[in-house]
């Protein structure tokens, strides 16, 4: 049913869909995709630097070194052909901000090093994304003074490599990946001044 309202009515919501993809299948949620079936597969996502809900060291912030946090994940399904993350901040005053956007990592990686290198394409070939502060690569958690912010790093098993050049965007990336999500995961850190 969702293929024939996606299909039907692709032409009046692509511009929603770009920005807001949508599940319209029940128990679908942000750590859960959902595969040829309807069997919903999460894929375990950690960081050494940091626990799910705790704070993120200062070094991985805009405070610090601002450099990306390592993360490491579990085996994928059968079929995953690349992996996509994306950063972002969901309690900005502005609304939800970007701090990263990283596609077409190779399938047969399991984590990325602390310090991924600012730059458009990696020596393996793996993209990277403009984020909010109009750059490359991973910008660190910089709120305002408050109550700490939540950072949302997801990472999504593919069954294909996003078409795209360096430099798109996380709606850019979403739009691509669509249909195309075989499991996803998330680990969330907190940060504030």
């Amino acid at each position: 049913m969702a293929r024939v309202f996606r299909s039907a009515a692709r032409a009046s919501l692509t511009p929603f869909l770009i920005l807001f993809p949508v599940c319209l299948v029940p128990g679908c949620g942000p750590t859960e995709s959902v595969r040829p079936g309807g069997s919903a597969v999460k894929l375990e996502l950690t960081s050494p630097a940091f626990r799910e809900g705790e704070a993120i060291p200062k070094q991985y912030t805009g405070d610090g070194e601002d450099v990306s946090p390592p993360l490491r994940w579990a085996d994928p399904p059968a079929g995953t052909k690349s992996f996509a993350l994306v950063c972002d901040d969901p309690d900005a005053p502005r609304g939800t901000w970007v701090h990263w956007v990283l596609y077409g990592l190779p399938a047969d990686r399991r984590e990325l090093a602390e310090g991924v290198a600012k730059q458009e394409t990696l020596p393996d070939g793996t993209k990277q994304g403009l984020n909010d502060f109009k750059k490359v690569g991973y910008g660190g958690p910089a709120p305002p003074p408050g109550k700490p912010h939540r950072y949302f790093f997801k990472l999504y098993a593919l069954d294909a490599v996003p078409d795209l050049p360096a430099g798109a965007t996380k709606a850019q990336l979403l739009s691509a990946t669509q249909g195309h999500v075989l499991a996803e995961g998330q680990v969330v850190g907190h940060y504030g001044r």
